[in-house]
C-alpha cells in the first residue's frame, strides 16, 4: 500500500517540476497560441506517460512484461522524442521559425501520447 501512495506522489511531484519549469500559464507575446498548444499537448503527454508507468509498474512483472521486445524500443523513442524537442526549442536556429516548431511538436506530442495509450492497451 506504501509503493502506491509513493508512486502516486512522485507522478505529483514530476508533473509539478515539469509545470513550473514550462509556465504555461505565462504565454509569449507574439506568439502565445502555438506556445500554449505546445505546453499544454507536452503536458497532457506527461501525465499520461507517468499514469501508465505507474498503472504498468503494478501490473505483475512489471514494466519488462507491458513493454516487452520490440516495443520497448518504440516506448523509448515516445519516451524521449517529446522532452528533446521541448527541450531543443530555444536554440537559435529554430526560433525564426518558432511558430511552426510549436505546431508541429504539438502534433508530435499528441500523436505520441495515442501511440503512447495503444502500447499500453495492446
Amino acid at each position: 500500500m506504501v509503493s502506491y501512495i509513493i508512486g502516486a506522489l512522485l507522478i505529483v511531484i514530476v508533473f509539478s517540476i515539469a509545470y513550473a519549469y514550462l509556465k504555461p500559464h505565462k504565454l509569449h507575446h507574439s506568439r502565445p497560441l502555438s506556445t500554449l498548444a505546445l505546453k499544454a499537448s507536452y503536458l497532457l503527454y506527461l501525465l499520461v506517460l507517468l499514469v501508465i508507468i505507474y498503472l504498468a509498474s503494478l501490473r505483475g512483472g512489471g514494466l519488462s512484461q507491458v513493454f516487452d521486445g520490440a516495443r520497448f524500443f518504440i516506448f523509448l523513442v515516445v519516451l524521449f522524442v517529446p522532452t528533446a524537442a521541448l527541450l531543443s526549442r530555444k536554440i537559435t536556429r529554430f526560433s525564426a521559425k518558432r511558430v511552426r516548431y510549436n505546431i508541429i511538436f504539438s502534433a508530435v506530442n499528441l500523436i505520441l501520447t495515442i501511440i503512447l495509450i495503444l502500447l499500453y492497451i495492446l
